[in-house]
């Protein structure tokens, strides 16, 4: 019989944090459909421990290439995601997201004609190939006459990224450059609205699974409705288990990538803030105690802590403190920890890339 704990365990399969790991970026990101992005550095470690290289370069690098991106596609929230992805995924998902939005533009004291205005001053200064930090991006609308002080400047750049105008591409000096969307991603896809439907529960069962309708609905920000109808589509191509009445749908391969590394993904790991493996799921119950589900979010004020797993389990936070050769870590489990655990501990975080 399936039970929560393998649910949690094959999670790390489906992830590829545990067995095979994806060969290359690309290929990491595509798996999971996209992953978590409001921390830039946080993010470029989630990838790059999915990958067999495990090189945070690697990641740069896609992202420098053009065949990754990080945007707003979904719930107005930072992803990294493959760069041929973002079109279908703003267009499916970027409504929702888009709601509400003359009640912020009043708090924060902007028109539709202040926001037009910010796109024809990005697009003029973006055009042609160009690159800017979000300070410059910033300076240009400014000089224009758009005011971008307070939240309104990161607002604009939300929104011309929601849009489909602009999106973040290549690095610089640890930081990424704003682009154009449609000079930067050279093939994007199009799809119909069922196809896209489909897409999404077919991606995101087969990187995240086992895993809900209403997960997939959280993670998307999508109605579970829609959710149904996409799976529907596509429910000969995934596997389904049941859990405490509960169905959970995920890739055929996962149970036997599973069963032939479920020893591995029983071991300890570190990960850092904001990792799908958190992140992914609306009822994180498998992976989580909810007793101690305001340690990984003090407060629910929306920092998600980087977090120690052990036998599929959130166990514990950590972080490092000082820096250079003075840098430490530090590390706080929920109850106790073996000291088997205590130790492994600072040295997978040492280890991560």
């Amino acid at each position: 019989m399936t039970t929560l704990h393998d649910i949690a365990l094959m999670r790390l399969v489906a992830h590829r944090l545990a067995g095979p790991a994806a060969d290359d970026v690309p290929a990491a990101v595509r798996r999971m459909t996209a992953v978590q992005g409001q921390d830039f550095p946080g993010a470029v470690t989630s990838v790059a421990l999915r990958t067999a290289g495990r090189r945070r370069a690697d990641v740069l690098a896609a992202l420098d290439s053009g065949a990754v991106v990080r945007s707003w596609p979904m719930r107005g929230t930072l992803h990294l995601l493959a760069a041929e992805d973002l079109p279908w995924m703003l267009e499916l998902l970027g409504p929702r997201a888009l709601a509400g939005l003359a009640g912020r533009r009043a708090h924060l004291g902007l028109t539709d004609a202040d926001a037009e205005r910010a796109r024809e001053l990005a697009v003029a200064a973006l055009s042609g190939g160009r690159q800017l930090s979000r300070a410059a991006l910033l300076a240009v609308l400014d000089d224009g006459g758009v005011s971008v002080t307070g939240q309104r400047g990161y607002h604009l750049l939300w929104f011309l990224a929601q849009t489909g105008t602009l999106c973040l591409g290549p690095t610089a000096d640890g930081d990424q450059l704003f682009v154009l969307l449609a000079e930067w991603v050279r093939e994007p896809r199009r799809l119909t609205r069922d196809d896209a439907l489909a897409e999404l529960a077919l991606r995101y069962f087969r990187g995240h699974g086992p895993a809900t309708v209403r997960d997939l609905a959280r993670w998307a920000g999508g109605t579970v409705r829609d959710v149904r109808a996409g799976v529907a589509a596509v429910r000969d191509a995934l596997a389904c288990l049941q859990v405490d009445g509960a169905e959970y749908f995920l890739d055929p391969e996962t149970p036997d990538r599973y069963a032939a590394h479920r020893e591995q993904a029983r071991e300890p790991l570190v990960l850092p803030g904001f990792d799908e493996y958190v992140l992914g799921y609306g009822d994180r119950r498998a992976i989580l105690d909810p007793e101690f589900a305001d340690r990984i979010v003090p407060g629910g004020n929306g920092v998600f802590r980087p977090t120690v797993v052990l036998d599929g389990r959130i166990t514990g936070t950590w972080r490092f403190a000082g820096r250079g050769a003075a840098r430490t870590v530090q590390a706080e489990p929920f109850t106790t920890w073996d000291d088997d655990l205590t130790a492994a501990v600072p040295r997978l975080a040492a280890a991560l890339p």
